[in-house]
This record gives structure tokens, sequence and C-alpha cells, in this order.
């Protein structure tokens, strides 16, 4: 397909999502819509290639870093102390999705199956890798298949649960707004949301000089976002992989950012986030190519079987662990589901959310400020910390 042509038919894919997103009040997010476009496309002759195509692949690898990285500066060291509930609840669910699978889906579908579904549901793309590489080993094709299918359609099952169980949380917490005036709970919750007050946030431990207004130009910023994100790369190298280079590129945005060297939302300040995100999805999407409806015919039912275990366990640890630790049943839900799609769903879904029920700018910052933070810790405690970590416990059982 053209290039041109590809690109333009990925956007108003996308855009149609968002359409649809907002009209539904977020009932159907952008990406559980535009994942069933695709799907659906791909099945009738839409070319598989159309992310290559519109060259967005490499692209949108290589920008990951810098994203993540970006989503640091979104990020203060108060917020992440702030989050330890969050953390705690991320952390419950994920354990609950193995516990499940091992031991009551062994039983439904038998030991290797279970095992093998349970670090992809609780994580992503790099958990899947590591059980296949082990199934692989094993010589077991079919558990390979099954744990990129898993991967592959997982938002579904994700996408509609958090954004239902957010719009939820979305207007409780716009009924608070409308009756006392919803402050925002502290400081730090402020930085992560887009806030009135961002303009006035400073880093709390400058060291390096801000750059004079005129000096803050797209390339500057982005020159800047490239180094943050190659050092974190280096970084992660340094302890051999055993830390996710993405969770350094992380940590290493929130030093950074602490420290003055990178400014607060650098890549919405240097004007390419919105392309930036465009050539993540593709990059997400691109997983649907491989999700033959044959493919999904025969491994359906415990395709089914896996992620209805996985939701009960969310649902249970989850909302066991938020009511203990004072969430509301909604949001302790979103923070567990988070498994199921993480970034950048997290930012995504929580931006529609706040855009879809507030009704004024102040009250949809305020919103955003609320459910934000605690998505993105989330994600990164689900998707790319936690989920490794059991893959490769789950990988030796197979």
């Amino acid at each position: 397909m053209d290039s041109l042509l590809a690109l333009t038919v990925v956007c108003i894919i996308f855009a149609i999502g968002d359409f649809v997103s907002v009209k539904t009040k977020a009932i159907f997010s952008m990406l559980f819509v535009s994942s069933v476009i695709f799907m659906i496309g791909f099945w009738t002759g839409l070319p598989t290639t159309i992310f290559q195509d519109a060259a967005l692949i490499k692209i949108g690898i290589v920008l990951v870093a810098l994203l993540i990285t970006h989503m640091g500066t979104l990020m203060g060291i108060k917020e992440l102390i702030q989050q330890w509930k969050t953390v705690i609840i991320a952390l419950g669910a994920v354990a609950g999705i193995g516990i499940f699978l091992l031991l009551i889906g062994s039983l439904i579908l038998g030991r290797e199956t279970a095992i093998a579904a349970a670090p992809p549901i609780a994580g992503g793309i790099v958990a899947a890798l590591i059980v296949s590489e082990a199934a692989k080993a094993k010589g077991l094709e079919t558990i390979v298949v099954f744990a990129t299918l898993l991967v592959v359609v997982q938002g579904f099952f994700g996408y509609p649960v958090a954004s239902f169980c957010l719009s939820k949380e979305a207007r409780r917490l716009s009924r608070l707004f409308k009756e006392k005036g919803l402050p925002l709970q502290n400081e730090a919750s402020a930085e992560m949301g887009t806030t009135a007050s961002e303009a006035t946030v400073k880093p709390k431990y400058r060291i390096v000089p801000e750059l004079p207004k005129d000096l803050q130009t797209p390339f500057v910023l982005i020159a800047k976002l490239s180094i943050g994100a190659f050092i974190a790369f280096k970084l992660a190298a340094l302890t051999n992989n055993v830390i996710n280079k993405y969770v350094v590129c992380l940590i290493v945005g929130i030093v950074l950012r602490e420290i003055g060297f990178l400014e607060k939302n650098i890549m919405t300040k240097a004007n390419a986030f919105g392309l930036g995100m465009v050539a993540l999805m593709a990059v997400v999407f691109a997983n649907l190519t491989k999700a033959t409806p044959e493919m999904v015919v025969s491994l359906l039912w415990p395709l089914f079987c896996s992620l209805i275990l996985g939701l009960l366990a969310i649902l249970i640890f989850s909302s066991i662990l938020g009511k203990l630790l004072g969430y509301s049943f909604e949001m302790a839900i979103s923070i567990g589901v988070s498994a199921l799609f993480g970034f950048p769903g997290t930012y995504i879904i929580s931006n529609e959310v706040a855009n879809a029920v507030g009704e004024t700018e102040e009250e949809k910052k305020a919103i955003l400020s609320e459910i934000l933070p605690k998505m993105l810790v989330a994600g990164f405690t689900t998707v790319t910390t936690t989920s490794v970590i059991l893959a490769g416990i789950m990988a030796k059982m197979l």
C-alpha cells in the first residue's frame, strides 16, 4: 500500500475510535474500538503490512523509549511515594492472576496452558516472549501461538472493563467536584495531572539551570529527551538488563525532571507527543496481524477461559486490597485490570474518561489529576515490571 494512503487509513481508524469514545462517554474506548476495526479489517482484506507501509513501526519502536522517559517527567518523587497503595493493589492483582491460573486454570485447561497464560495476562509482550522462548525450547508450538494470541486479544477484555470502571469513578469525582469543589489530593497529584498550577510547579532538587524560553525549541527539547532515553538504555545494559530498560527510562525521566535537566511534559512542549502516540499505537496494533480467524477459533476456549479467570483474580484481589487501603471499588479494579493493557492504554483511557465526563476544563483537570497518577503507576507496576518477574518464575515451571 502507498505510504501516505496507509498512514491516512491508520489515522482515520484511530479517529473513528476517538469519535466513538467521545460519543459513548468512554464506555467503548478508542483502543477497544480501533482494535475491533483493525481485526475485522485484517480478516477482510486490509493489508497486514499497513503499519510498515505507513513507516510507523520502526519509528514507533524507537519512540517507545522517548515516550516512557517523557512519562517519567509527569511524575514527581512525591507522587511515587504517595502511590504506594496503588503499587500494592497492582502487585496483588498480578499475584492473583498467577495463583488463579496455576490452581484453577490447571484443572480446566491443563497445566502447560495455564502456566503459559498467566504472564501474558498479567503483562504483555515481554512476558509473552519469555514464556514463548521456554515453550519453544520444549517443542510446545501450540503454547507459543497461544501466548502470542493472548497478548493480541487481552485488550478486548481489559479496555472495556477499565473504561467502564474509570467512567464510574470519574462520575463520582465529578459529583464531589460539583458539591464540594474537588480538591487535588496533594501537590504530587497536581504535578502528575495537567493542572492549572502546572506553570508554577518547580523541580524540587534542581541542579541544572532552566533553559531560557527562547532555547526551549522542539529540537532542543527532543535532543534532551533522547539523551535521557539513551542514558537509561546504557544504565539498563550495565545491569545486563536484569532491570527492564523501559523501567529505567521511567526512573531516569523522573530523576532528570527532578534535577531540572528535563522539562515537565516535555514531548507535549516539543509538539511531538501526538505523532509519537500514533507511531506507538501502530506498534501495539501490529500484533493484531497475527490473529487469524483459524487461530482464534482453535484457541477460543482456552483464551476465553484463561482471560475470565484472570479477570476474576483481578476482581477479587484488587477489590479486597482496595477496600483495605481506602480506594473505591471502581478505582481498585481499574488499577488491577491495567495488567491487561498497560501503557499507553493507561494514559489514553484516563484522558478520554476525564474529557468525556468533565464538563469544564477545571473539572476535567481535577478528575485527571486523581486517576492518571494511579493508572500510570499501576500500568508500569503490572505490565513493565511484575509480569516479567512472574514470567521468569512460570517459564521454569513449563
